[in-house]
């Protein structure tokens, strides 16, 4: 009987045990599995994600030619996950002459702008843009170009097609497109192996008109605000610049985090 009451006793401790499925009740779970976020100027201030895989870093103030303020201490937060490699995204938009302050003026490289509202001006300017934005990552690496780049291309920002002294006309569709080529050139001839873009078919079709395969080599990441199934759905899209979708963005926990198709 001696022996048997010490089972007993033996089975109840471990069933009432931290983490028995007897215990209050309540099963142990494992713990979450990390995940690739996405921050930016938004974030400034804000605690992190801690259970990241991976992070993705705007490096601007939410417009082209600005600053992400906290782009240091979220570039050091994203290098501190191991799952991948961290990477950048940057801002475009293409006002024009009207509306811009930056805009090119006698500009010879990489293409011949007289500051008229010209597809070599709306060039030179996404040229100029992304250059910038280099030299804002190279603040915190030494080597911006030997990450992965994402262009953000959302009607949010000034575009031609968007703005009322322009319209949805080829003309400024033309002027669109030929700031995000002025862009992808930029990168790459600083190095940038591959550019992708961020934005959404809906996005991307107000802004540039659609591009058939002049933008096929970018591959996708598409923005969203959905659940993990509607990105994993996403994920099986086509992806609107002609490349492949490999980001599909979600919303988890007040962050913006990012399937891996």
């Amino acid at each position: 009987m001696r022996h048997r009451r010490l089972l007993l006793a033996a089975t109840a401790a471990w069933l009432l045990a931290p983490g028995s499925a007897f215990a209050g009740g309540h099963t142990s779970r494992p713990p979450a599995a990390p995940v690739t976020y996405d921050v930016s100027y938004p974030q400034c201030g804000a605690a992190l994600p801690s259970n990241a895989d991976s992070g993705i870093v705007g490096v601007n103030n939410g417009i082209v030619l600005s600053a992400n303020p906290c782009l240091a201490t979220e570039w050091t937060w994203a290098t501190h996950a191991t799952g991948h490699a961290p990477a950048f995204y940057a801002n475009t938009g293409n006002p024009g002459p009207t509306y811009s302050s930056h805009w090119p003026a006698g500009q010879q490289t990489p293409q011949v702008c007289d500051g008229s509202n010209s597809t070599g001006c709306a060039y030179d300017y996404g040229w100029n843009a992304a250059k910038d934005s280099l030299a804002d990552a190279a603040k915190v690496t030494n080597a911006p170009a030997s990450y992965q780049w994402w262009l953000d291309v959302e009607t949010g920002n000034a575009w031609e097609t968007l703005e009322s002294a322009y319209g949805q006309t080829a003309v400024a569709q033309a002027a669109d497109r030929a700031e995000l080529a002025g862009e992808i050139a930029a990168l790459t001839d600083s190095g940038v192996r591959t550019v992708g873009v961020y934005s959404t078919s809906y996005q991307w079709k107000q802004i540039t008109g659609g591009t058939g395969t002049q933008f096929a080599a970018s591959p996708v990441w598409v923005a969203g605000t959905g659940s993990l199934s509607t990105a994993a759905a996403n994920c099986a899209a086509a992806g609107f610049t002609g490349g492949p979708v490999v980001l599909t963005q979600y919303a988890k926990s007040g962050y913006d985090a990012d399937d891996r198709c």
